[in-house]
C-alpha cells in the first residue's frame, strides 16, 4: 500500500512532505508468485496453436476440405492482397470496430462516472445498463434494424451498445471501491469536488477502466463479425460470407485469422496502455 498511498499524497499535493516516509524502493519479486516475465510469452500460445496446425497438415491428420493447410490460407491471403480485395475490406472493418469503440468507450466511461459518483445517477443509469447486459447482442439486431434500417448506423450502434457494457460495468465498481481513507484525506485537505474527481477518483478507477478496455477491444470485433454479415458490401465479414456462399474454406480462415490477429494486437496495445498508466502499482503480475 506504501507506493499507492504516496501516489494519492503526490496527486493531492502532499508528496513531498511524504517523502521522507514513505520512501521509494523496488520490493523483491515475491517467492510464491509466477515467476519472472517471460520475453515474448504472449505469442507462446499462438506459436504452438500453429504448429499443431502445421503437424496436422502436412501428416494429413487435418481433413483440407475441413481446414486447408496453413500454407494454403497464406496462398489465399497473398492473393487477396495481389487484387487488392483483403487491403480494403479489412480498412472499412477497422474504421467500424475504431469509431463504434470510441464512441462505447466514451459513452460508457461517462455514464460511469455519472452512476459512481451520484446517487441520483445511480438510480438513473445502473438499472437500463443491467437490463442490457442481460439482452444478447444478437436479440437487439432485428429491432435495430427496425429503427435504425440496415446501413451504417445499425451497424455502428450495435458496436457502440455492445463495447459500453463492460466499459461501464469495470470503471464503476472500481469508482465505488476506493478506498474510504483517500476521500477523507481530500476532505481534510480542502479539495473540492472536481479536485476529488479529477485526482483520486479517476485514478482510482483506472484499473477497471482498463480492465473493462480489454474486454471491449474483444467484444468491438465480435460484434463486428455479426454486424458485417446483415447486408453488408464490405468488410473482412462481407468477405467471409461470400466466402462461405461459395464454400471457398481458405478465404474463411484468412478472415478467422485477421479477426484473431486483431484481437490479439488490440490486447498487447492496451496492456502495454495500462502498465504506462498504472506504473505505481505493485501487484503480483509485475
Amino acid at each position: 500500500m506504501a507506493t499507492l498511498d504516496a501516489a494519492v499524497l503526490r496527486r493531492i499535493g502532499l508528496g513531498r512532505s511524504a517523502q521522507p516516509i514513505l520512501a521509494k524502493r523496488k520490493p523483491a519479486r515475491p517467492r510464491l508468485g509466477p515467476g519472472r516475465p517471460i520475453p515474448f510469452g504472449i505469442a507462446v500460445g499462438p506459436a504452438l496453436l500453429v504448429a499443431a496446425w502445421v503437424a496436422g497438415s502436412a501428416t494429413g491428420t487435418v481433413d483440407p476440405e475441413t481446414l486447408p493447410a496453413p500454407w494454403t490460407v497464406a496462398e489465399t491471403a497473398g492473393d487477396l492482397i495481389a487484387d487488392g480485395r483483403l487491403q480494403s475490406n479489412l480498412l472499412t472493418s477497422v474504421q467500424r470496430a475504431a469509431i463504434g469503440l470510441g464512441l462505447g468507450v466514451a459513452i460508457g466511461l461517462v455514464l460511469a462516472l455519472l452512476a459512481g459518483l451520484s446517487r441520483v445517477g445511480e438510480a438513473l443509469v445502473d438499472g437500463p445498463i443491467q437490463i442490457k447486459r442481460a439482452i444478447p447482442t444478437l436479440a437487439l439486431i432485428p429491432l435495430f434494424i427496425v429503427w435504425f434500417g440496415i446501413g451504417e448506423e445499425m451497424k455502428l450502434v450495435v458496436i457502440t451498445t455492445s463495447v459500453a457494457i463492460p466499459i461501464y460495468l469495470n470503471t464503476h465498481a472500481h469508482l465505488r471501491s476506493v478506498d474510504a481513507r483517500y476521500v477523507e484525506l481530500a476532505q481534510t485537505v480542502g479539495l473540492s469536488r472536481w479536485g476529488f474527481v479529477r485526482r483520486i477518483a479517476l485514478p482510482g478507477s483506472l484499473p477497471g477502466f482498463f480492465t473493462g478496455l480489454r474486454l471491449a477491444v474483444t467484444i468491438s470485433w465480435l460484434a463486428l463479425v455479426v454486424v458485417e454479415q446483415v447486408n453488408a458490401t464490405s468488410g473482412i465479414g462481407y468477405l467471409m460470407t461470400q466466402a462461405r456462399t461459395y464454400g471457398q474454406i481458405d478465404i474463411i480462415v484468412v478472415g478467422l485469422v485477421i479477426y484473431g490477429l486483431l484481437g490479439l494486437f488490440g490486447d498487447i496495445l492496451v496492456r502495454a496502455a495500462e502498465r504506462k498508466a498504472l506504473s505505481w502499482r505493485q501487484t503480483l503480475g509485475d
